[in-house]
């Protein structure tokens, strides 16, 4: 008969483990306001501050708070089964996060909390951990309390974590640099917090308040990626998918063209990458952001999808079929949801094209005269120097036969060595950034202007109209329309 053995885990052993989840500063601090949410906070404030040199980073919030039991659970490391069903509202899952967010970042964590007047702390410190070999927690007494940074913020009902002894946090940089590094590290939390919250953020999510987030005083403002603030933006139909008792929703979106998006808005778009890494499905547990930027492999990312965005909405009682990992920053969806994903994918990405290559499409219309032809044949796509443009068509008139074969052989090499690769990066890192026009002074754009006037008037005289067109069709006075308007008085009241 076989014999059974107690075995638990080496204390000092399994902490190293669980401070190498994977978490990053932003997700580690996410975790822990997903605590402050349940607890029905509407205000969660940060603070990270170099005290005589050494680095403290504190979550404070304004929720319910724990009772020192209530608090004592919240501490044990795994105190919940991720199988047993939670409240509705309720954005844990393993019982691991306050504790693995904490480690992952620092070796030492205080939890405080006060509820209906009655305050309780506890604290994990992994050096004693390792000390005693064991699970060893501290539970403060009133004086300890007392003694807690930033336990004076605390007036009300509501918890503190106190993150200190910052290995995770600071890495192993040089003193001296630590704080522009922390710094640097403070604004990608806040641009990730903006995002993963933004609905919590703009009090749009059913069931909970309106909550603000502040980091050391400056407030945390809603990043909406489906830009939904811009008439522009195409909303189109929702879809369900019923899985047991629950819904799914699928809510898909078309991005406006850039040039539809004001300065302000694309520069924050810029600051969180791109429009084509930023497309996608969007998934979300309870309004909470979890993962994002992913086709999940059923479609490739590129320039038909760049402006798709798909918005997927769950609950936590589906959390198993999302197979959501610890750190909530992983979540794959389901194979009915897939499968309902495929066919708006279909919908979103020809709509997308449709809104990128629009405004492509003036460029090459006829009444613009374009200096440059575009060509589909096959599947292939090639752009050359338009021939039939009159500025191109009246030099080719007053060459010899060898000239205009020299012209013609300069004209399709410029054609066929345009560096479109290096055009498409910079366009989309900075779309606004690419200059056409040109940056001269006054009088060699008055020249230039005299040298086209000149050229289309080889024949004979040239119509006002057509010679805006054509000057328009160069693109390099779009900076100096009041130049071109001079001249145009100049030479037509002559």
């Amino acid at each position: 008969m076989a014999i059974e053995k107690r075995l638990p885990p080496k204390a000092s052993a399994l902490t190293a483990s669980l401070r190498s989840m994977g978490y990053t500063l932003e997700t580690a601090v996410a975790d822990i306001i997903d605590n402050s949410i349940t607890a029905n906070a509407t205000k969660v404030e940060i603070f990270c501050v170099f005290a005589g040199g050494v680095p403290i980073f504190c979550i404070i919030d304004n929720g319910c708070g724990m009772s020192p039991d209530t608090l004592l659970d919240a501490l044990v490391i795994g105190g919940k089964d991720p199988r047993d069903e939670r409240e509705e509202r309720d954005l844990g899952r393993f019982g691991l996060g306050l504790k693995t967010a904490s480690f992952s970042q620092g070796r030492r964590v205080i939890v405080a909390s006060r509820r209906d007047g009655n305050i309780s702390a506890g604290c994990w410190d992994l050096d004693l951990i390792e000390k005693r070999r064991d699970w060893v927690i501290s539970i403060l007494d009133a004086q300890e309390i007392k003694e807690i940074d930033f336990i004076d913020k605390l007036s009300g009902d509501g918890t503190i974590v106190i993150w200190s002894k910052l290995d995770g946090l600071i890495e192993n940089i040089d003193e001296k640099k630590q704080e522009a590094f922390v710094n640097s590290k403070l604004d990608v939390l806040e641009k990730h917090l903006s995002l993963v919250f933004h609905r919590f953020l703009a009090g749009t999510v059913n069931g909970y308040s309106k909550l603000s987030i502040y980091i050391n005083g400056h407030k945390v403002l809603p990043f909406d990626p489906f830009c939904l603030s811009n008439k522009a933006t195409q909303i189109l139909p929702k879809e369900k998918v019923k899985i047991g008792k629950s819904i799914v929703k699928i809510q898909p979106y078309i991005l406006p063209h850039y040039s539809k998006v004001d300065e302000a808005t694309r520069q924050i778009y810029k600051d969180r990458s791109d429009f084509v890494s930023n497309q996608g499905a969007y998934i979300y547990r309870n309004g909470r952001l979890m993962a994002w930027g992913d086709w999940f492999r059923l479609i490739p990312k590129g320039e038909a999808t760049k402006l798709a965005r798909v918005r997927i909405d769950f609950s936590n009682d589906l959390d198993e079929l999302w197979t959501l990992d610890i750190k909530k920053s992983v979540a794959r969806p389901p194979a009915a949801v897939r499968e309902r994903l495929k066919q708006v994918i279909a919908k979103v990405s020809s709509g997308s094209t449709r809104v990128s290559k629009g405004h492509g499409k003036k460029l090459f219309s006829k009444d613009r005269a374009p200096l440059w032809s575009r060509y589909a044949e096959q599947g292939l796509i090639r752009y050359s120097i338009n021939e039939h443009h009159p500025m191109v068509s009246q030099l080719f008139d007053g060459l010899s036969e060898q000239q205009a074969g020299f012209l013609d052989v300069i004209l399709k090499a410029i054609g066929a060595s345009i560096p479109a690769e290096m055009i498409y990066s910079d366009f989309s890192a900075n779309p606004k950034g690419i200059v056409t026009s040109l940056d001269e002074v006054n009088e060699n754009v008055e020249h230039k202007l005299k040298l086209i006037l000149d050229l289309l008037s080889i024949d004979g005289y040239v119509e006002l109209d057509n010679f805006k067109i054509y000057v328009r069709s160069t693109h390099l006075f779009d900076h100096h329309e009041d130049l071109v308007e001079t001249f145009i008085r100049k030479h037509w009241s002559e």
